[in-house]
């Protein structure tokens, strides 16, 4: 073992644990049983048994414990954001993908295809770049990994930047935010801009953050450790003091929590921004009243602006094969072109081929709100679903990986547009782009949203 660390040999990693022991010992506290002049016992936590603790010792840990449960912060509001509350519309058992016949198969292709005709399929390239990363990205100090974060990272400020969303006496919500990288970048671009506040939300203790490492003093960083199902934004201080616009952004925005982020922006945040827990409006959110005032003012638009609870949303995708339909923000588009659960199962399961093709995995399957940044730098969430759960054995000679990339990608699309509807629909102007290389990601789709100038819902494409 290294000087002053303990000694006890990790079979599992092939090295020594490298935690310190207390002073005289040569075992640290979880490997203390191994002391020949200790008699303790160790037990497994009753909260977490991950880790051991001494027995004599039970109760002052359970008091200190970092799985303890925690008082509940005030912006805390159980399932606010969770969605669908009939469970009766939910199928009691869904049959796995590799267990239909040829024949479900090819009907359910067809349902597919069926539903997805007349949708935008082609989406239009803004591969952007921004200046604030530019020292970044042309340091040889980054390796390949780094870079391709840096290119994503530099491709949303961009198109932030081209949405004018770059701007003062505007709080910045970070969802899924990790260590906090892109809201890092945000800083930066905004270095001589005043009243900024950022909301890093994220539900897992995040180590190795870098928005304690920010310069400027004039931007406040405040992190929300909750699951974005139960985050009530006007229920956070500083939004309920200052009433800035808040502009939602996300770096790969796993699966569901990409609706539950739409839901915490333009329903539970939009409704009730006012401060009042009033009834939210069933179709239309606040932002959109909002808007119609300009043209009863004829072109006073700088005083409208800011009363936008919601500026706008910058959302990079991925993992759609981890939506969920309780979550799902396009149900009613789904029901729209005659389809439900069933098909909505099925599909956000055959979207992970427009990744992995008939490759097997080697990766794990990321958490709804897991990003890059919560464990390292690899290239976030290109994990590729077992054989089994993408349907190879039923597919083996039926389907070129070709088709399969390209059923999946219409499965995104389809998922997406559903995204797209529903942001319409509460009066944004939504829409879908690339936003870097398929080399670079190949998870490269961006959400971007503007409140609507006429605060009308746009017609469906």
């Amino acid at each position: 073992p290294e000087p002053g660390r303990c000694a006890h040999f990790v079979l599992r990693k092939k090295r020594f644990c490298r935690m310190i022991p207390a002073p005289g010992r040569r075992f640290c506290g979880e490997h203390g049983h191994e002391e020949e002049q200790n008699d303790r016992k160790r037990i497994p936590c009753p909260l977490d048994p991950k880790h051991t603790v001494y027995e004599d010792q039970l109760q002052k840990h359970l008091k200190k414990c970092n799985s303890r449960e925690k008082p509940k912060p005030v912006y805390f509001v159980q399932d606010i954001n969770a969605g669908l509350k009939d469970v009766s519309e939910i199928p009691e058992k869904q049959v796995p993908l590799s267990s239909l016949s040829i024949e479900d198969l090819q009907n359910l292709i067809t349902r597919l295809k069926k539903a997805s005709n007349g949708l935008e399929l082609h989406l239009k390239e803004q591969i952007l770049s921004h200046q604030a990363l530019q020292e970044a990205l042309s340091d040889p100090k980054n390796g390949e990994s780094a870079f391709k974060h840096l290119k994503q990272q530099a491709s949303i400020l961009g198109n932030m930047e081209r949405l004018h969303l770059l701007g003062p006496g505007r709080c910045f919500v970070e969802f899924g935010a990790g260590r906090g990288k892109l809201s890092h970048w945000v800083d930066i671009a905004l270095e001589n801009v005043e009243s900024v506040q950022f909301l890093l939300v994220e539900r897992a203790t995040t180590r190795f953050k870098v928005d304690g490492k920010h310069k400027r003093r004039d931007s406040i960083f405040e992190r929300l450790q909750v699951d974005i199902q139960h985050l009530c934004l006007n229920k956070v201080p500083i939004l309920e003091k200052k009433k800035l616009p808040v502009v939602g952004i996300g770096k790969h925005l796993c699966g569901a929590a990409t609706d539950l982020a739409l839901r915490c922006l333009v329903e539970s945040y939009t409704t009730c921004c006012d401060g009042k827990d009033e009834e939210p409006a069933p179709k239309r959110c606040r932002a959109a009243q909002t808007e119609v005032a300009p043209h009863k003012s004829a072109g006073n638009e700088s005083t409208t602006e800011d009363h936008k609870p919601v500026a706008g949303i910058v959302i990079a995708l991925c993992c759609h094969h981890k939506c969920d339909w309780t979550h799902y923000v396009g149900r009613e588009f789904f029901k729209s072109v005659g389809l439900g659960p069933v098909e909505f199962h099925y599909f956000q399961r055959m979207s992970s081929w427009a990744t992995c093709g008939m490759q097997e995995t080697t990766g794990k399957a990321s958490t709804s709100e897991d990003s890059e940044d919560q464990t390292n730098d690899t290239e976030e969430h290109e994990h590729t679903l077992s054989s089994t759960a993408s349907g190879s054995d039923t597919l083996q000679g039926t389907l070129s990986v070709e088709e399969r990339k390209e059923l999946g990608c219409l499965c995104k699309r389809l998922i997406d547009h559903g995204r797209i509807e529903y942001l319409q629909q509460q009066g944004y102007k939504a829409a879908l782009q690339y936003y870097t290389e398929a080399a670079v990601s190949l998870e490269n789709v961006l959400l971007t949203a503007v409140p609507n100038p006429s605060g009308i819902p746009e017609p469906t494409i």
